[in-house]
């Protein structure tokens, strides 16, 4: 569920705006600070191994919300929050609950309904997901390990690859993965779905 792909920034100190909220006031740099974020969310895919969850609780602002928590919860305050700023991403603040609210339920009547084969419906959803932005940061690994959760727990499929097996730097494995959202932010989900299993 990785998809770290900056290694260069390691060594980039974090200035005020990188820090607020932050729980561990030792650490300076992003190096620092993608090590003990990579903990955390390493504690959180054990958690989630082999875990199967029940639908109601798998489509609930409830557990969106816990999972962020058990990613971020130990190196920053805001975690499992909803962002209280507008960013370049994402829907208005004050739109979030309703849109994730709104994304719970169609999710749901996929499931139910059998809309979407499993991997196009989680993507979809992921995607979705992600596109609300409801975090101040983390979105994106959030919404590929809810994937992974919701494969297993729905489906009982593995967790997705996300890229992993492709022999490609990972300069170009990322170029790929944004080339695949870029296509589901048009509307062709089919990219995404096959970079995911890649």
């Amino acid at each position: 569920m990785g998809l770290n792909f900056d290694s260069q920034a390691g060594s980039t100190r974090l200035d005020e705006d990188d820090i607020e909220g932050l729980l561990l006031y030792s650490v300076t740099t992003r190096g620092e600070l993608d090590e003990f974020e990579q903990e955390n969310i390493e504690r959180a895919v054990i958690w989630t191994l082999g875990r199967t969850l029940p639908v109601e609780r798998l489509f609930s602002e409830e557990f969106v919300r816990s999972l962020h928590v058990r990613m971020f919860g130990d190196v920053w305050a805001w975690a499992g929050k909803f962002r209280k700023t507008d960013k370049n991403l994402g829907v208005d603040t004050w739109q979030i609950p309703t849109a994730l609210k709104a994304l719970l339920a169609d999710a749901q009547f996929w499931h139910v309904h059998r809309v979407y084969p499993p991997d196009e419906l989680v993507l979809r959803f992921k995607h979705r997901l992600v596109s609300i932005h409801c975090f101040p940061n983390g979105n994106g690994r959030h919404s590929r390990l809810l994937a992974d959760v919701m494969a297993f727990s729905l489906y009982g499929l593995p967790p997705f690859s996300w890229g992993a097996r492709l022999p490609a730097s990972g300069e170009r494995v990322r170029s790929m993965y944004m080339q695949a959202l870029r296509a589901a932010d048009a509307g062709d989900v089919g990219p995404l779905v096959a970079f995911a299993r890649s």
